[in-house]
């Protein structure tokens, strides 16, 4: 009896159900048409239910880990060979296709990476021409937060002229290139944001372990502290406004805070495996060059150490001629941004693309993308392919040798020689101990260039393209422009 008792009462029961399994997701990198890294190790993650195993599989290889308390998993695949398609499937529900495998870089910066295919020369021709199945395209949507986050929205498409159109420019120029020289799949990882600083794209950790960036932290607080007061003084005078049917005043505009794009638009894409990155940004800081001898640098080690993949190639744009031009030598906002940028090149495995003379005096955006890309992409070419028989960089400065009223400048990267564009050289000036500049006449002797000037009698320092929007005309045989460049290090402010 008391046995069919225990039954009845268990058949009575509800039934006791297991608790859902978390869904099985995967990162939005990972999607049809994406590119894989080749010749490395290849991170894939995503989440699932804590302790739950998940295999992943491509071209032959699988691989299994499991989900940690959190409910996040990784597994990293064994290098992959360029080419496909594959396919990639990630436990039994998941699969994505057309995956290819090859160069994968991050493009980021401002405006100048942000602007689109369609806005820069010759867009309807090169909307035509963009079938380029194998190069493929992700663009991350423009997005600030607080704190690093974990994933973006998105997916990867083929380039063509469906996709083409809103695409950044410099990375679809500089990835044709690739793709064209290297004969690979190319994947493109866009994400930018106009008008933006080195700051935002800079993590919290590196702007506050540095001493240099105190007063900066100091400005960004404060510059808060009173949107935050503005903001509760429009949200008053709203409700007054509306009690007493009065037109709405307007809101205050939210200021970006430190470390809010690096948050939103880089952190969620570490760990993919890149080649490396392009980055075409500056004249945000353009007011600040000096901090940006520290900052851009810093950026620069805070994304390859947040990455764990080493010193990945980094390769960056130096800002264009810009303004009205001086018909006097003088100090420049962005002449001292751009030496700054020149400066940069100190750690390993960065190059520089010079664009001083393909600029806009009335348009900060110059059209010319074209030659952007191309000039990202012989660096990329020479240094990070080991194509060396390819000349990547104009004339570099490298030293000066005072001979009685003559400057003897020497050069890096000179290729196969020296040349000016035009009659004669242009865009020197010369100063003695007084600091003041005059224009100066530059000749050019085997691989050197020698200066003079008749109103200084002993050179102390040369300037060359020292302007916003200098007249000079110095190249390589090969048609890449020298840098600009200072032989000082001088205040703006002449000696009393």
């Amino acid at each position: 009896m008391r046995k069919l008792i225990l039954l009845a009462l268990l058949l009575a029961a509800p039934a006791v159900q297991a608790a859902p399994r978390a869904e099985l997701k995967v990162h939005a990198l990972f999607s049809d048409n994406m590119v894989l890294q080749s010749d490395q190790a290849a991170p894939v993650w995503g989440t699932a239910d804590p302790g739950q195993e998940v295999t992943v599989s491509i071209a032959g290889q699988k691989k299994s880990a499991k989900a940690g308390a959190d409910g996040r998993w990784m597994v990293k695949l064994d290098p992959l060979k360029a080419g496909g398609a594959h396919e990639l499937s990630i436990g039994d529900k998941i699969t994505f296709k057309n995956v290819l495998v090859g160069e994968v870089w991050i493009c980021s910066g401002q405006s100048n990476m942000e602007m689109s295919v369609k806005s820069s020369n010759d867009s309807t021709t090169e909307k035509v021409n963009s079938s380029h199945p194998k190069i493929r395209l992700f663009t991350v949507p423009k997005k600030q937060a607080d704190q690093p986050e974990h994933d973006v929205v998105g997916a990867w498409k083929e380039c063509g002229p469906d996709t083409i159109d809103g695409f950044s420019a410099v990375a679809y120029f500089f990835g044709r290139e690739i793709h064209q020289k290297l004969g690979v799949p190319v994947g493109l990882i866009h994400t930018s944001w106009g008008g933006t600083p080195a700051e935002v794209w800079t993590s919290d950790r590196v702007l506050q372990s540095r001493p240099e960036f105190k007063n900066f932290i100091n400005f960004y607080s404060q510059r808060q502290e009173k949107y935050d007061k503005d903001l509760a003084k429009f949200k008053e005078d709203a409700e007054k406004a509306k009690a007493e049917g009065k037109p709405a005043p307007k809101a205050p505009n939210k200021p970006m805070k430190l470390s809010c794009l690096y948050n939103a638009m880089i952190a969620p894409l570490i760990p993919y495996a890149i080649k490396g990155a392009i980055w075409y940004q500056g004249e945000s800081n353009a007011g600040n060059a000096k901090l940006y001898q520290t900052l851009f640098p810093s950026m620069i080690t805070n994304w390859r150490e947040d990455w764990g993949q080493g010193d990945f190639p980094f390769g960056f744009v130096q800002l264009a001629n810009f303004m009205a031009r001086k018909d006097q030598p003088g100090d420049s906002n962005w002449a001292e941004l751009r030496e700054s940028q020149t400066m940069t090149l100190a750690l390993p495995k960065t190059g520089m693309a010079v664009i001083i003379d393909i600029g806009d005096a009335k348009d900060i955006h110059p059209k010319n993308k074209q030659d952007v890309g191309k000039r990202l992409a012989y660096w990329a070419e020479s240094q990070v392919y080991g194509e060396k028989a390819v000349v990547y960089s104009g004339p570099i400065y490298e030293s000066m040798k005072v001979d009685g009223n003559k400057a003897v400048l020497s050069f890096k990267h000179v290729g196969g020689g020296l040349l000016a564009k035009g009659d004669k050289l242009a865009g020197f000036a010369v100063a003695g101990e007084d600091r003041k500049f005059a224009w100066a006449e530059a000749k050019i002797e085997g691989d050197k260039i020698i200066v003079s000037c008749e109103q200084v009698a002993k050179p102390v320092s040369v300037r060359y393209a020292w302007a916003d929007n200098p007249d000079c005309n110095l190249y390589n045989k090969e048609g890449l422009p020298a840098s600009p460049f200072r032989t000082d290090a001088w205040d703006k402010k002449p000696p009393q």
